[in-house]
């Protein structure tokens, strides 16, 4: 138990650490890239940030699949299923541009939120239909410009392992603008930081896979739940 807790303290300490210097790694990219309005740069530094806190955590052991069916040249409307804050971490495995949809309260804990709005994140205030509207606003806009957007459609975490029900907006987004929807399947994940929990436990495999993607240009505008119930169920075959 005593090297259980010793080794949780240096897996945070050096998750802090690494957190710590990635902010500042960003903040140059800005600082020396004023014309990468995008920050495309800035987000090519969360790479090796996730490579590290995975590589250096003992107790993860993340396998990751089906990165062939990213393309680097299109732009998505990237969905996975939610189960914990490792999912933040593993999701940038996939090595390619995107904005997240992320809570508002995220943008203000310190080198985390910082990094976050240095990269041109998407901001939520939940439960306020003009913050809605504004990021809807803002992610079509980003499509339009060639990054992709990525959402979790729960709306937020699942404590149990299994998928709640999906939200429709990603969906009528992606029909609108004509852009594919790409499914991420995560699991496993819900271990790997426990709910309310610090210490880590003994093992907890994870998995990422990224699946196929589903092209929009045969839905119309009033088939966004086909299109919903659809990238569900392709989730759950996972």
């Amino acid at each position: 138990m005593l090297k259980r807790i010793l080794i949780s303290i240096f897996v945070w300490t050096v998750g802090v650490c690494v957190t710590i210097a990635v902010y500042f790694a960003i903040l140059v990219t800005v600082i020396l890239f004023p014309f990468d309005k995008r920050r495309w740069r800035a987000h090519t530094q969360c790479y090796w940030w996730s490579d590290a806190v995975i590589g250096l955590n003992p107790f993860w052991k993340i396998k990751v699949s089906g990165l062939e069916n990213i393309d680097h040249n299109r732009t998505y409307v990237i969905v996975a299923n939610h189960q914990s804050l490792a999912d933040i971490v593993i999701l940038y495995q996939v090595k390619t541009q995107f904005k997240w949809v992320a809570k508002e309260v995220l943008f203000s804990v310190p080198f985390v939120g910082w990094s976050l709005s240095l990269c041109k994140h998407i901001q939520l205030a939940r439960g306020q239909l003009t913050s809605i509207k504004k990021v809807y606003r803002a992610a079509a806009e980003w499509l339009r410009d060639g990054t992709s957007v990525l959402f979790f459609p729960e709306g937020t975490r699942s404590e149990t392992g299994k998928m709640r029900e999906f939200q429709n907006g990603a969906f009528k987004l992606a029909i609108k603008e004509k852009v594919p929807v790409l499914p991420i399947w995560l699991e496993g994940t819900g271990g790997a930081i426990p709910k309310g929990k610090w210490l880590f436990e003994a093992q907890s495999p994870a998995t990422m896979k990224v699946l196929p993607t589903i092209e929009t240009s045969g839905f119309g505008a009033a088939d966004y739940a086909r299109l919903r119930d659809m990238t569900r169920s392709m989730l759950e075959s996972a």
